[in-house]
Protein backbone atom coordinates (compact mmCIF):
# COMPACT_ATOMS: atom_id res chain seq x y z
CA UNK A 1 0.00 0.00 0.00
CA UNK A 2 1.17 3.40 -0.60
CA UNK A 3 0.68 6.66 0.71
CA UNK A 4 -0.28 9.04 -2.25
CA UNK A 5 0.84 12.61 -2.29
CA UNK A 6 -2.05 15.33 -3.24
CA UNK A 7 -0.24 19.03 -4.08
CA UNK A 8 -1.34 21.73 -1.01
CA UNK A 9 -2.89 23.94 -3.74
CA UNK A 10 -4.75 23.41 -6.81
CA UNK A 11 -4.73 25.13 -9.98
CA UNK A 12 -8.10 25.13 -12.06
CA UNK A 13 -8.91 27.88 -15.33
CA UNK A 14 -12.45 28.34 -15.62
CA UNK A 15 -14.30 30.03 -18.49
CA UNK A 16 -18.19 31.01 -18.00
CA UNK A 17 -20.35 32.41 -21.16
CA UNK A 18 -24.23 32.60 -22.05
CA UNK A 19 -24.99 30.74 -25.09
CA UNK A 20 -28.16 31.12 -27.00
CA UNK A 21 -30.61 27.88 -26.64
CA UNK A 22 -33.37 29.71 -28.85
CA UNK A 23 -35.85 31.71 -28.72
CA UNK A 24 -34.15 34.24 -26.97
CA UNK A 25 -33.08 32.40 -24.40
CA UNK A 26 -29.72 32.05 -22.84
CA UNK A 27 -28.21 29.69 -20.58
CA UNK A 28 -24.68 29.69 -18.93
CA UNK A 29 -21.71 27.21 -19.59
CA UNK A 30 -18.39 27.06 -18.74
CA UNK A 31 -15.18 24.78 -19.22
CA UNK A 32 -13.00 24.05 -16.53
CA UNK A 33 -9.02 22.76 -16.98
CA UNK A 34 -7.13 21.11 -14.01
CA UNK A 35 -3.84 22.97 -14.75
CA UNK A 36 -1.80 20.33 -13.09
CA UNK A 37 -2.99 17.17 -15.16
CA UNK A 38 -4.59 19.04 -18.10
CA UNK A 39 -8.11 17.18 -17.87
CA UNK A 40 -10.44 19.36 -19.39
CA UNK A 41 -14.67 19.60 -18.40
CA UNK A 42 -17.47 21.55 -19.85
CA UNK A 43 -20.77 21.88 -18.02
CA UNK A 44 -23.99 23.24 -18.08
CA UNK A 45 -24.47 23.14 -13.77
CA UNK A 46 -22.48 23.80 -10.87
CA UNK A 47 -23.00 20.83 -9.51
CA UNK A 48 -20.81 19.50 -12.46
CA UNK A 49 -18.46 21.91 -11.58
CA UNK A 50 -18.37 20.67 -8.25
CA UNK A 51 -17.75 17.17 -9.27
CA UNK A 52 -14.99 17.79 -11.65
CA UNK A 53 -12.99 19.86 -8.50
CA UNK A 54 -13.64 17.67 -6.19
CA UNK A 55 -12.29 14.45 -8.79
CA UNK A 56 -8.88 16.57 -8.49
CA UNK A 57 -9.06 17.66 -4.60
CA UNK A 58 -10.20 14.10 -3.08
CA UNK A 59 -9.76 14.51 0.65
CA UNK A 60 -8.27 11.39 1.24
CA UNK A 61 -5.22 12.47 -0.47
CA UNK A 62 -4.82 15.75 1.12
CA UNK A 63 -5.12 14.08 4.65
CA UNK A 64 -2.14 11.52 3.50
CA UNK A 65 -4.08 8.40 4.53
CA UNK A 66 -3.32 5.58 2.83
CA UNK A 67 -4.75 5.21 -0.97
CA UNK A 68 -4.05 2.02 -3.17
CA UNK A 69 -2.35 3.88 -5.95
CA UNK A 70 -4.02 1.38 -8.37
CA UNK A 71 -7.51 1.75 -7.33
CA UNK A 72 -7.85 4.90 -5.73
CA UNK A 73 -9.50 2.92 -2.72
CA UNK A 74 -8.43 3.28 1.05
Amino acid sequence: MNIVQSPRTHLFILRMWLEEVGDGETEWRGKVQHVLSGEVSYFRDWQALQQFINTHTDFRAKRGQPINSETGSK
